[in-house]
């Protein structure tokens, strides 16, 4: 098994944010059935955390600017780790991810092995 990083990313500064305070709050009990599921096949690596919707990002000159991405309006809305075969798996896994319906985005990430 190899674990992956899940990163949803979501609209939450702008002001037809998306998904809505509104949906966002419908999402929670989808949500956690979702997570439990992935840690009831013994899957779940790490559980979801939160995180701000500002951020910061540091440049090579030490530039400091407010936002992950200051330019576009997608922030990163949640992390966790899981364990999966191969990026089939876990694509799988991340597709029953219930905020994609209102428009949320999940980024897979295989973590490299050490040496």
């Amino acid at each position: 098994m190899n674990e992956f990083l899940l990163v949803i990313h979501r609209d939450l500064t702008s002001k037809d944010a998306s998904p809505s305070p509104e949906q966002m709050q419908a999402s929670i009990k989808p949500f956690q059935d979702w997570i439990g599921g992935i840690a009831a096949q013994n899957k779940l690596v790490s559980p979801p955390k939160r995180w701000d919707a500002g951020g910061r990002v540091i440049k090579q000159n030490n530039t400091v600017l407010n936002g992950p991405y200051a330019e576009i309006k997608e922030s990163v809305g949640g992390l966790l780790m899981i364990r999966a075969a191969d990026y089939d798996e876990a694509v799988e896994i991340a597709q029953g991810c219930p905020v994609l319906k209102w428009g949320a985005v999940v980024e897979v990430r295989m973590a490299m092995p050490t040496v």
